[in-house]
């Protein structure tokens, strides 16, 4: 399989995180896997293809294991959503010169000024009215093309441009989607409206966001890179899905989860986040559906590991200082096993061991990440989890260059030895 072309019609299917959760789910439901509801009665037999999505952001996919109730989880986990920007409610802005623009709000930490001067457009999920006044009606909306833009100032304006231009969130990052101010009142609703082919009146609300239509490729000499926005996460939530659909036929006394979270890049403190209890719920009532019981559940956790995969920051060749001075993860060596003293990864000398096992036995390079330790870094999803289910895991990540860009860079042979080494781990 040609997993970096995949990849990339993988992104361009999935312009925002409600969208990579459905494209995620097409492609379970194209291999035999069903959706399950939190809110219905669970029965469920060994060899089961089964999934929850929670809140249209975050979905859950597993096969059930043959092995007895006590028998633990294999769990690649990963999150749907990116740093960007989301459309807020009233928000046309007639501007002084008669166009549009519309009010927008910094979700996460993008690298803002690699969004000016390209062609966006706007995604998300649309919310109308219904019978029940609890349970409103949900639909999947993409403007499929191009429609606004941020426009830079001119360095005419400002000469300094290049010494450093402290950007404001409020007044310099909002798009511009019209030239005619005439367009101002709900404009918005009218234009979902016209495309969902509903009546704005019944547009309750929106979860809108900006995402850039440039289409995601290959590039260098050997076409050995991806170019591709929101590659983090979605190119582990693609390694993830692809290495459960390949071993999917091939039975095991383990569970094997796929756990995809949204609200990552916010901290995951929402209900399809990792600091929620939704994965533990779920594993418990596999457990139960096995015939277990809260002792068989306990010992399960006990028996399972977890890849928590985010991708990592590759070696950038124009800030070596940056960098860690012996550990230096270079795109092309393989995935990333990511170690942090003060606990922001679950990584241990174990699981890394685990890991570097794993990639080992599937025939794949694996590096190591530590932050510089004069540069902070961040978290992820494995050490938030943790705090909900004592999981042993490691977290790890392929690395890139411009993590959080608009457009970030990976390798294409990263890429596979993602899939390669999620794989091998699902088949055990």
């Amino acid at each position: 399989m040609n997993y970096a072309a995949d990849l990339c019609a993988f992104l361009d299917d999935s312009p925002v995180n409600f969208y990579a959760v459905d494209t995620v789910r097409r492609r379970l439901e194209a291999e035999g896997f069903s959706e399950l509801k939190m809110e219905d009665c669970w029965a469920l037999e060994p060899g089961d293809r089964r999934f929850v999505v929670k809140n249209g952001t975050a979905i859950f996919a597993f096969i059930v294991g043959t092995g007895s109730p006590e028998r633990g989880f294999n769990i690649v986990a990963a999150h749907s959503d990116s740093p960007g920007f989301r459309i807020k409610p009233h928000c046309e802005m007639p501007t002084e010169g008669g166009g549009l623009r519309l009010n927008t709000e910094v979700y996460g930490g993008p690298i803002l000024y690699t969004w000016f001067d390209r062609p966006l457009s706007f995604a998300g999920r649309v919310v109308l009215r219904s019978d029940n006044p609890l349970r409103p009606s949900h639909r999947l909306f993409r403007l499929g093309r191009p429609a606004l833009v941020i426009p830079h100032l001119a360095i005419h304006f400002n000469r300094q441009v290049n010494d450093g231009n402290k950007l404001s969130r409020q007044k310099d990052m909002l798009p511009v989607i019209s030239l005619d101010e005439a367009d101002s009142k709900g404009f918005i609703k009218a234009v979902v409206a016209a495309e969902l082919d509903v009546d704005a009146a019944d547009i309750l609300d929106y979860d809108l966001s900006l995402y850039c239509t440039e289409k995601a490729c290959t590039t260098g000499f050997r076409n050995d890179m991806i170019c591709a926005g929101r590659l983090d996460d979605l190119s582990m939530v693609h390694a993830g899905l692809s290495a459960l659909l390949a071993a999917a036929g091939t039975p095991s006394g383990y569970t094997r989860v796929m756990a995809i979270f949204d609200n990552e890049e916010t901290g995951s403190g929402t209900k399809q986040g990792a600091g929620s209890p939704v994965l533990e719920h779920i594993l418990r009532r596999i457990t139960l559906c096995k015939g277990g019981s809260d002792e068989h559940f306990f010992r399960a956790v006990a028996d399972s590991f977890m890849i928590s995969a985010d991708n990592a920051h590759g070696f950038h060749p124009n800030y070596a200082e940056k960098y860690d001075p012996t550990n230096h993860p270079v795109l092309g060596g393989g995935p990333c096993i990511k170690v942090n003293a003060n606990c922001k990864y679950m990584t241990d000398a174990d699981s890394a061991a685990v890991f570097a096992s794993m990639c080992d036995a599937a025939g794949v390079p694996c590096q190591y990440f530590v932050n510089h330790s004069d540069v902070a870094g961040g978290s992820t999803l494995g050490n938030i989890l943790t705090s909900q289910i004592p999981l042993r895991g490691v977290d790890m990540g392929a690395p890139l260059w411009a993590m959080h860009s608009a457009c970030e860079t990976g390798a294409v042979a990263d890429h596979t030895a993602s899939c390669a080494a999620f794989t091998h781990f699902y088949k055990l």
